[in-house]
């Protein structure tokens, strides 16, 4: 087993690149079969993602967990798992509309307290562990104070159901007023070359020594440079930025990056996540795929050394372009 470089998210230590499970879920970038995605998974972790991350939400009726889970028999301390809760709702539990700028318009999530214990335990048995290291609420609910989410998380965390405590897509304000409640140890939250972070949110996170796990963080693929249109049965088809209009637009707008990757000798991608990386120290992406030479990829950015004159030339052509499309979030 290969072994990465590693960072804290708060008190946790990870992988500098973990891996993102989503993509191993039927119906998300198209059919994938368990036995490939456990393939996808075990090969990650043989590589050094010692960091995987997951939601009740991924597949359906706990699949994407269910298949973490299997990959991690006999291998469970190995790897740091993070999954999150409150988007697969069981039969009784109201839905409380979450707007996106997906084509869909809207999730239901609910993270109301009376439930988070239940998804906790659901979660742990997909996952055939008696501990989740990181979890978080997919969504903030907006029809329950964050800070009652918080306190039942905390509940967990005293119990041993969970060891840490981490948000997803939330503000700034969002992120104080939990902290405030219970300790938050990383923010998940997209940020890659197509989409800034949201600079309230960084500071803050900086300000209370929080990690952020950046999700997307090759763009669902585009930056990747090797998306030329989207198939049907692909869950981008509902993201507007992959229409064939916006997704032309895109191509050219970010020609100038993959030029700079062509001259340092990386791969789109790997300048992609190691520009990242050299965002800070507490940055960690999770980029996942479901081809072994592509998991290696990602994975090897963990060590690419970008100098001051490169990071200096990709901001430059980063200045002032948009991604065609408008944001799925925020």
């Amino acid at each position: 087993m290969s072994t990465l470089p590693t960072r804290s998210l708060g008190r946790l230590e990870v992988s500098a690149v973990g891996f993102g499970a989503m993509v191993l879920s039927p119906g998300v970038y198209g059919e994938v079969d368990d036995e490939r995605g456990l393939a996808a998974l075990r090969h990650a972790f043989d590589h050094g993602a010692a960091f995987v991350d997951t939601s009740d939400g991924y597949g359906v009726d706990g699949h994407n967990e269910r298949l973490v889970g299997r990959a991690l028999r006999g291998r469970r301390d190995e790897v740091a798992v993070a999954t999150k809760f409150g988007f697969n709702l069981p039969d009784g539990v109201e839905p409380h509309p979450f707007p996106v700028g997906f084509a869909f318009g809207e999730l239901a999530v609910n993270c109301d307290p009376r439930h988070v214990r239940g998804y906790a335990e659901a979660s742990l048995r997909n996952l055939g562990t008696d501990v989740i290291d990181l979890y978080y609420p997919h969504f903030p609910d907006p029809q329950v104070p964050i800070e009652d989410t918080a306190g039942a998380v905390g509940d967990l965390v005293s119990d041993g159901l969970v060891r840490y405590f981490g948000l997803s897509n939330v503000t700034a304000g969002q992120l104080r007023r939990a902290h405030a409640v219970h300790p938050v140890q990383a923010v998940q939250t997209e940020w890659s070359m197509w989409r800034p972070v949201d600079p309230e949110l960084l500071a803050a996170a900086r300000e209370l020594g929080v990690g952020l796990v950046t999700w997307s963080p090759l763009g669902a693929g585009f930056l990747t440079g090797t998306v030329d249109r989207i198939e049907d049965g692909d869950f981008r088809k509902n993201n507007p930025r992959f229409d064939d209009a916006n997704l032309a637009a895109n191509r050219d707008s970010y020609a100038a990056v993959r030029e700079i990757a062509e001259d340092v000798g990386v791969s789109p991608g790997q300048l992609a996540l190691a520009w990242l990386l050299h965002r800070g120290p507490d940055v960690v992406p999770i980029p996942g795929s479901r081809t072994p030479a592509h998991i290696e990829e990602n994975l090897a950015a963990a060590r690419v050394e970008l100098s001051a004159d490169v990071l200096a030339r990709v901001d430059g052509a980063l200045a002032g372009v948009a991604a065609s499309g408008g944001t799925l979030l925020g």
